[in-house]
């Protein structure tokens, strides 16, 4: 009798356990009716001009390639994007505790990520460079020149992944950040050496006409090619849908906009042949 009733016992643990695994699976697949139910997208965020800034004429106001082109993925979704700033090396953590639904932020397709995250199909392309004030630019003309250098880079970045593969870089003292931009301010304050950090932030924000106009990106160095993609809980079904928007607004024209207005970003979508 006492046999029957462990037996019995287990089963019903062993279906619960089961049940719980399905429910968070449908929590997960389900995504899209939960963001369209609370009629909110919350995208997570770093301040990373050109993808999102503050406008300095309208200190109040977000804008940038990733914010515009994530309202008028949201228009199309019916839903109203919510933008979030988060610490980059907690990512994965906001996202998956949905403090966030998804990363959106110039963010590189790496293969570690896509053992938590679902990325959309790429949008964009990159490229780690290296930035040195003026006054060391003769100095710092090749990564071989860097090796006893500080370099400042995001924590968990791209650019973090650069520095640690390569052999010159890989011997410097490493100066982990909170965002791109903040590797920038060691190198204008004279904390660092080098900023390692995304080409398409480097461009737009360095030299002449700029708050780092007595920085410079040192010509030559091309850490590596990369993609940029939109991180989403991992099984989330909200990604076929952005990425029906994202093909729906190349072929209206909207990302040829977006380009003409930042330059500097690498667009890789294409219109239907």
């Amino acid at each position: 009798m006492m046999k029957k009733l462990l037996t019995g016992i287990i089963s019903v643990l062993i279906l619960c356990v089961a049940l719980a695994g399905c429910g968070g699976q449908t929590a997960q697949t389900d995504d899209l009716a939960y963001i369209q139910e609370k009629g909110t997208l919350k995208i997570g965020i770093t301040l990373f001009q050109p993808m999102n800034y503050y406008d300095e004429s309208e200190p109040d106001k977000l804008v940038g390639f990733d914010t515009e082109l994530a309202e008028a993925v949201c228009e199309k979704l019916g839903v109203t994007p919510e933008f979030v700033v988060i610490d980059w090396d907690q990512k994965v953590i906001e996202l998956q505790s949905k403090n966030i639904d998804c990363i959106w932020n110039g963010m590189t397709i790496l293969e570690e990520l896509k053992e938590n995250i679902d990325f959309s199909m790429p949008y964009s392309g990159n490229m780690q460079v290296c930035v040195v004030s003026r006054d060391n630019a003769q100095t710092f003309q090749s990564t071989a020149d860097m090796t006893d250098a500080k370099i400042a880079v995001e924590a968990e970045s791209a650019g973090q992944k650069a520095v640690e593969g390569d052999e010159s870089l890989g011997q410097a003292e490493l100066i982990s950040v909170g965002a791109q931009r903040d590797a920038l301010m060691e190198v204008k304050a004279g904390t660092a050496d080098v900023a390692v950090i995304d080409a398409v932030m480097a461009y737009a924000s360095v030299g002449e006409g700029t708050s780092y106009s007595d920085l410079t990106v040192v010509d030559g160095i091309e850490l590596g090619k990369e993609e940029y993609g939109i991180g989403f809980r991992k099984g989330s079904n909200v990604v076929d849908e952005v990425n029906k928007a994202l093909q729906k607004l190349t072929e209206e024209g909207v990302v040829e906009e977006l380009q003409a207005r930042y330059p500097s970003v690498l667009v890789t979508l294409e219109k239907a042949a």
